[in-house]
């Protein structure tokens, strides 16, 4: 017998068909690999006109094919570019019509940090490579913004920063936008926030920004990743309002930031930016104010002295009417005459004239005629002047009627505001007084009750005593013995006491001896 023989003809063995053959291998694959995380690098990436992606996922040793559906690609959190280190989640699965197994995507994270940073500066050259970072595009920030728009979460810290900061600089009109500043939500909302600022009417029921600040805290690259999107930085890019991106610290640099007209290390940052001081503005103003005073005063100062100057050259006044007074005296004296003489011949010309007394009677007439009109004319422009009077009288008082009712409503109002501030302050100083008295009483009694403890009376209740001498207190017995009479005192009172031996006389000094005697 052959150790190899060959199967005879006839062999009984299972015939499978090639679709049982896939069948099996698909469910046993899918049963054994139902859902899987595959690490790996992005080769190639395909985006036909269906809307389904297909690219490969390879190590240095083997590729894995791999698709998102087209219902699953639009809620993906990381686009698929090629080159950068993913964390693929989904199922294996097979191909039938090709003999293939493959990865169905559901989701992609960046395998890292070093994946997003990769990522994003290839994003950053990519939107540079357009045109979408360039200083032509930037636009000057508005000196002073009637109405900001804030686009940012309303929850967080930085809305309030942001208040805060204009509300002590130049206060303005707000508009926020909320919107989500991290997650899934974050880079749809905040372009669709720029976007919607700009499509505001700018005669519209809502007011129309002069300036976008778009915002956000600090964070990790993964809380800032929404600013990083490629429909966030072309929406900053094609804002027609001006846009400050403050997103993060100082040291965090978002996409958005490039994309920008300005970038603000910080939100409290943004609003300086944002508006100037008004209190440094209002000191310019004067200061300038005052200039242009002293500016005019000078020009007017140089225009008197100029016209001082010219007023001398001119010399004296009397000394150019004096020849003028000469001519007036030489011809005064001819005056009169002529006159007269004129006067004569004028009547006499008037006397030569065809006048009538029908004549004189007609132009009487006309003239009385019209004095009559005036005369009825008269009272109507009075009774219309008087009316027209009357009219600002009675609109002056009513003027002065509101301006004093407004008066008396401000006084009525800041009366009842500083009553009110008066109880306010007064409670707050009841209560003060009363937080501030119980401790405070409770301290000076344990002080008295230190010092009781302290004191000699505590120390004559354990059975000592205080012995009082004329002088003061005996503390010693030698002292005891000289003095004639004392007091000994205990908790209940005092007692005299003397004792029992007189006390000792105190001894005489020895004189000195003489060492020579006197002669005498």
């Amino acid at each position: 017998m052959e150790l190899f023989e060959d199967t005879p003809a006839g062999s009984n063995a299972h015939e499978f068909t090639v679709s049982e053959i896939s069948g099996a291998v698909k469910r046993v694959l899918e049963g054994e690999f139902g859902r899987v995380r595959v690490r790996g690098e992005i080769g190639r990436v395909s985006r036909p006109s269906s809307g389904h992606i297909y690219f490969d996922l390879k190590d240095d040793r083997s590729v894995i094919a791999a698709v998102t559906w087209k219902g699953q690609a639009a809620r993906l959190s990381t686009r698929p570019e090629e080159g950068i280190e993913v964390i693929a989640t989904g199922r294996l699965t097979t191909f039938p019509g090709q003999s293939k197994y493959q990865l169905i995507v559901e989701e992609i994270e960046p395998a890292g940090a070093g994946a997003l940073m990769m990522m994003l500066e290839k994003r950053r050259k990519a939107l540079a490579a357009e045109g979408l970072f360039d200083d032509a595009r930037k636009r000057p920030l508005p000196y002073l913004p009637r109405v900001i728009g804030v686009v940012t979460s309303p929850s967080g810290a930085v809305i309030r920063d942001i208040l805060h900061r204009l509300r002590d600089r130049f206060p303005t009109r707000v508009l926020i936008w909320p919107v989500a500043v991290q997650g899934e939500g974050c880079a749809p909302q905040v372009a669709a926030a720029i976007r919607g600022f700009n499509d505001l009417p700018p005669d519209g029921p809502i007011p129309r920004p002069d300036l976008i600040i778009v915002a956000r805290g600090g964070g990790s690259l993964e809380d800032l990743w929404g600013f990083n999107d490629e429909a966030v930085v072309r929406a900053a890019a094609d804002s027609r309002i001006p846009l400050i991106s403050a997103v993060g610290h100082e040291t965090d640099t978002t996409l958005i930031d490039f994309a920008a007209d300005r970038r603000a290390p910080t939100p409290t940052a943004a609003a300086e930016m944002a508006v100037p001081v008004r209190a440094e503005l209002a000191a310019r103003l004067n200061e300038i104010g005052a200039r242009m005073i002293r500016a005019c005063d000078r020009q007017i100062q140089r225009q008197r002295q100029r016209l001082s100057d010219l007023a001398r050259a001119l010399g004296r006044p009397q000394a150019l009417t004096d020849p003028a007074r000469q001519r007036f005296d030489l011809t005064a004296g001819r005056l009169e005459p002529a006159l007269n003489s004129f006067v004569r011949s004028r009547r006499d010309r008037l006397n030569a004239l065809p006048l009538s007394l029908s004549a004189l009677r007609g132009s009487l007439a006309t003239r009385r005629e019209r004095l009559a009109d005036q005369s009825r004319r008269l009272p109507q422009a009075v009774t219309r002047e008087s009316q027209r009077r009357k009219e600002r009288l009675t609109g002056l008082a009513e003027r002065l009627t509101r301006a004093r009712a407004r008066t008396l409503a401000d006084a009525t109002r800041n009366i009842a505001r500083d009553r009110d501030r008066i109880a306010t302050l007064a409670g707050r100083l009841i209560a003060a007084a009363g937080r501030l008295l119980p401790p405070r009483r409770e301290r000076l009694e344990r002080l008295d009750r230190l010092r009781q403890t302290l004191g000699y009376r505590e120390t004559l209740k354990r059975g000592f005593a205080v012995v009082h001498g004329p002088a003061g207190l005996i503390t010693r017995a030698a002292d005891a013995a000289q003095t004639p009479r004392f007091e000994i005192e205990f908790l209940d009172g005092r007692t005299p006491a003397r004792p029992e031996t007189p006390p000792a006389k105190p001894a005489r000094k020895p004189k000195p001896e003489k060492d020579q005697q006197s002669l005498f």
